[in-house]
């Protein structure tokens, strides 16, 4: 089942129930893909095209999270807590810390990197292959860590 597919059964769901706050959730997801088809001229995204859509979002309801924590906004928190935890539902299973660290170290074995000169090519290499499992942030941590 599509990714819109999905969002499609959920919306109707939580019409049914009555989940304001996950409606609108589904609701803004949706636009956002529908905007992003528009905006490449197709009909239907493919699955890599969705999942990067859904990544965006989650990652921008992050930074948000994390500009409210500084302002005291704790109800902002609270509800933007809520819609990442919603939207992760529909996110691939995210990688543990050792799935990850393996997959680091393999791709620096790969691309022959030594130094933190490397780390362009390093972090080039590895994102296509953590898209939607891993945060780029931590990639980027662990990257460091093995080329200092």
């Amino acid at each position: 089942m599509s990714l819109v597919e999905r969002l499609n059964q959920d919306m109707k769901q939580a019409m049914r129930n009555k989940e304001k706050e996950k409606l609108t959730v589904i609701r803004m997801v949706k636009a956002s893909l529908q905007n992003e088809a528009i905006k490449l001229g197709r009909g239907e995204l493919s699955e890599e095209e969705e999942l990067t859509v859904l990544s965006r979002e989650v990652k921008q309801r992050k930074d948000s999270l994390h500009e409210f924590q500084e302002a005291g906004r704790e109800d902002l928190v609270e509800k933007l807590n809520r819609e990442i935890e919603i939207l992760q539902a529909y996110m691939p299973k995210q990688l543990s810390e050792e799935e990850l660290e393996q997959v680091v170290q393999e791709t620096i074995a790969e691309v022959g990197a030594s130094s933190k000169k490397d780390m362009g090519k390093v972090m080039s290499a590895i994102m296509p292959k953590v898209k939607g499992k891993a945060d780029g942030s931590q990639v980027n941590k662990l990257v460091l860590k093995h080329l200092s």
